[in-house]
């Protein structure tokens, strides 16, 4: 993968090449093996090179006459689009291939695409700029436009040298705290949004932007399929998404947390690969009570793996929180953040592209929750549900947490809320005292926009807003912070779309959950590591807060200089802190979201 920016001067003045310069130094993470700039007129890009495909060749940003292209990421079919394509190719990757394609459909072509991909196009001939991100979201593209320019880039923080530091957009305050993100178009930075997944934009001539989509999660249109054939029809799509995941001049590896995903997608490569070598990865804390490092080297034995591991420590999250907020270009979203970064360092020591079962628990059903997606709409019907529930969610044990989460989300007063209260720290009533008034923005559409029955409807919005602008931008800045290129095999568009033409009834199947896929790892697994119980990336943080943590905490919540302290109600914040300290409550996702949000706010104001 790489990093690409540039931005357009509005009001004609020229391109400056050394803005340009410091736009592509932002981004040398994403791109340590080579950076260009050009510039014409108004208009100029940068791009910085991580190497996977064509590794000697297809320097960016790269030029067809008048026609200009800056790409980050991978196109996976570009052998094939290449022999369809009359063209005088020069090098053979997938930047030129996609060159090829624009000159020959203009920014339609995408349709064509597979991969994950993020690009600029400047065409000289119609004087228009398009951006274009993929169907997943899987890589970032931001943009900022005012009177004067109008700027892009893989990450906020390349905006800066054009734009300066903007302030917060505090209108996003209420999204983050409902989702630990924020959810595309925008940022909790003033002024800058996303170009959200499976859409274009086009700058005009005039310097008029135009945002449409080009491909949309499936609303409805469920096909009767029995269980077998769901399984064989997941299985063939799989192995096709593998084949493309594989497509590299650089060696892969595969993340192995021991979980059935990662497990899967671990197994179907060392087939595909029939005994070539693979190097696995895995991350642990040295807590046997969350750790699942034994089931990863179980794995990794079975398919005969070279396994690799790494030590997780509070120390490593009192280090590093900073720096990752500002690789992050928001708050850390979760505690996992850290140990994904620690596991992308370790792999990068051993290859430049490593494999993820991203994607697979929002497609087929695998947390949970969904087991209980139908309460979730009927729970408007329970009278007096609003007063009732957060009593008896308050006087729930520690131990507990898991109903917890399920009771504050069912308090919630319309559907929309109770969907996407599963994941958000605090809840709507929270959030309106913590912020002191009510959220100026409405939930995002799609908790308002799924068909089909509420498991459906449930998966649609979190493939939006909970993957798409948390797991999927976690799992691109932690790897690229390291200068390791993500892929998440799952998301492979063609098996989105069957996932979501597949009938509830075969993802959560008597009470188990992500039945199909489950089926299918059958196949290459043996069973105790198909049926084991879902743990997840669980890190043992609320204990830490309570221990070496504490102090540091207790100083950015409370303290005299805490963004905050000042932002939010500083006595409900010192409340959360002293009702977690006593072991009354473990208050540690909140906890974590309030100081995720300090410590980025320190990053972005510094």
């Amino acid at each position: 993968m790489c990093g690409i920016a540039g931005y357009r001067r509005l009001d004609g003045a020229p391109a400056d090449p050394g803005v340009l310069a410091e736009m592509a130094k932002v981004l040398h993470h994403r791109g340590p093996d080579d950076a260009g700039t050009w510039a014409d007129g108004p208009v100029g890009f940068a791009h910085t090179r991580l190497s996977i495909i064509d590794l000697g060749a297809s320097r960016q940003p790269m030029s067809a006459g008048d026609v200009h292209l800056a790409f980050n990421g991978e196109i996976l079919n570009y052998r094939e689009l290449r022999s369809g394509v009359d063209y005088p190719f020069r090098t053979s990757g997938d930047t030129e291939t996609l060159l090829a394609v624009y000159l020959r459909d203009g920014v339609d072509g995408v349709r064509h695409l597979r991969g994950q991909f993020a690009y600029a196009v400047f065409d000289g001939r119609t004087q228009e700029l398009h951006l274009v991100r993929d169907r997943l979201g899987i890589l970032p593209l931001y943009y900022y436009r005012d009177d004067k320019v109008f700027a892009f880039a893989s990450e906020i923080k390349a905006l800066f040298p054009v734009i300066g530091r903007p302030g917060v957009d505090r209108a996003s305050l209420h999204d983050y705290l409902a989702h630990r993100s924020v959810p595309a178009p925008h940022t909790l930075v003033e002024g800058v949004r996303k170009v959200p997944q499976g859409h274009r934009l086009t700058l005009g001539r005039n310097g008029q932007v135009r945002l449409r989509a080009y491909w949309e999660l499936p609303v409805s249109g469920t096909r009767p399929t029995p269980p077998d054939e769901a399984v064989r029809l997941v299985s063939d799509a799989l192995d096709a998404s593998i084949a493309d995941a594989l497509v590299a001049d650089v060696p892969v590896g595969a993340y192995l947390s021991g979980g059935i995903d990662s497990s899967l997608i671990t197994a179907l490569v060392s087939k595909a690969r029939q005994g070539e070598g693979l190097h696995t990865f895995s991350a642990g804390f040295g807590d046997e009570r969350v750790d699942e490092v034994a089931w990863a080297r179980r794995v990794a034995g079975i398919v005969g793996s070279e396994h690799h591991e790494v030590t997780v420590t509070a120390e490593d999250f009192r280090d590093s929180w900073a720096r990752l907020s500002w690789h992050r270009d928001a708050p850390l979203s979760e505690p996992a953040d850290v140990a994904v970064f620690r596991l992308a360092e370790l792999a990068r020591q051993h290859v430049k592209v490593v494999l993820s079962g991203e994607g697979s628990d929002e497609l087929f059903g695998g947390y949970p929750k969904y087991r209980y997606a139908g309460v979730t709409r009927w729970a408007g019907l329970a009278a007096g549900r609003g007063l009732v529930l957060p009593r008896v969610e308050r006087s729930l044990p520690a131990s507990k947490a898991r109903l917890g989460v399920a009771v504050r989300a069912l308090a919630e007063p319309s559907a929309a809320e109770r969907m996407r209260g599963w994941f958000a720290p605090f809840t709507t009533a929270e959030r309106t005292a913590l912020l002191g008034g009510p959220a100026s923005r409405p939930a995002p559409e799609a908790y308002r926009r799924g068909r089909g029955d509420a498991l459906r409807r449930m998966l649609y919005a979190d493939s939006h807003a909970w993957l798409a602008d948390n797991l999927l931008e976690r799992g691109d800045r932690m790897s690229m912070a390291a200068s390791l290129e993500l892929r998440p095999p799952f998301l492979d568009h063609r098996l989105v779309e069957l996932a979501f033409a597949l009938p509830s009834a075969v993802k959560v199947r008597g009470g188990v959950t992500k039945w199909v896929v489950k089926e299918v790892a059958r196949r290459h697994l043996p069973d105790d590591v198909v049926d084991r119980p879902k743990s997840g990336f669980k890190v043992p943080l609320d204990a830490w807060f309570r221990g070496g943590l504490r102090d540091m905490a207790a100083d950015l919540l409370t303290g005299p200089s805490s963004f905050v302290a000042d932002v939010l109600d500083a006595a409900a914040v010192r409340r959360l802190v002293d009702d977690h300290n006593s072991g009354d409550r473990n208050e540690q996702p909140r906890l974590w979201t309030l100081l995720s949000l300090e410590v980025w706010h320190r990053e972005l104001t510094r």
